[in-house]
């Protein structure tokens, strides 16, 4: 993964083109079930570990929010720095994979505000997890949070859901959060998503008017499964938004 800036591929023009794609909950848990989670990394994420210093600075007893979080590994990271995570996730299968694979023992019982949902909480008490759906999520209060880490989240939320998420997120958000999301680049007419294209002005739409939106860095994650796609370039870019 090299930080090559990309001049030519900042931004492309037909970003209404995945406007109207839609991809259910229940395709969602299928990937869970059939083991195409090409999206999860057994190592972490390279741009929050390069810049993991911005993200907590230095700060201790935080809360962090991973929504859509599937079994990121940096959820144990956190907890064992002393945070308390609390992610959620729609997919069971993903949630009990997080615990067995971090060899965590834990507890889950049904959320009551929630018809078929539960929660599963590490033993320590430092990681709960939400299986439900996000959007009926502020039915419970899980209270807010210091640090946002959304990777894998706003780029697979439907793009006719993206302001329905925003608000969530902003309402999940402490005084003096530190919100880091990574989005890709790539040509959507070649590729229909999930992942999605974010441009620059969605993130700004979306956030711009509660938030100060800066770009920490972009790199080039092109791999060869990345050519089934059909496309020829992919960037990830990481942002970081604070408190306006």
């Amino acid at each position: 993964m090299d930080s090559t800036t990309s001049p030519d591929v900042k931004e492309h023009p037909e970003t209404e083109v995945q406007k109207n794609r839609v991809l259910t909950l229940e395709e969602w848990q299928d990937k869970w079930v059939t083991h195409n989670t090409g999206f999860h990394q057994e190592q972490g994420h390279q741009l929050l570990k390069k810049h993991l210093d911005t993200f907590l600075k230095g700060q201790h007893g935080l809360r962090v929010f991973f929504p859509l979080c599937g079994k990121a590994v940096e959820m144990k990271w956190f907890a064992d720095q002393g945070h308390t995570v609390v992610g959620v996730e729609i997919s069971e299968i993903g949630i009990r994979e997080f615990f067995a694979e971090q060899n965590l023992s834990y507890t889950e019982e049904p959320l009551n505000e929630i018809a078929g949902a539960k929660v599963f909480k590490s033993s320590s008490g430092s990681i709960s997890l939400y299986c439900c759906n996000l959007f009926d999520l502020p039915r419970v209060d899980i209270g807010k949070f210091d640090r946002i880490w959304d990777r894998g989240s706003l780029v697979a939320i439907n793009p006719g859901d993206h302001d329905r998420y925003a608000d969530i997120i902003l309402s999940l958000l402490r005084k003096e959060f530190q919100y880091f999301v990574a989005v890709l680049s790539y040509d959507p007419t070649k590729y229909a998503g999930p992942p999605f294209y974010v441009p620059d002005a969605e993130l700004k739409r979306l956030f711009g008017t509660k938030c100060n939106i800066r770009c920490l860095e972009e790199v080039n994650t092109f791999e060869e499964r990345h050519k089934t796609w059909g496309i020829d370039y992919i960037f990830e870019k990481l942002y970081l938004l604070t408190e306006k």
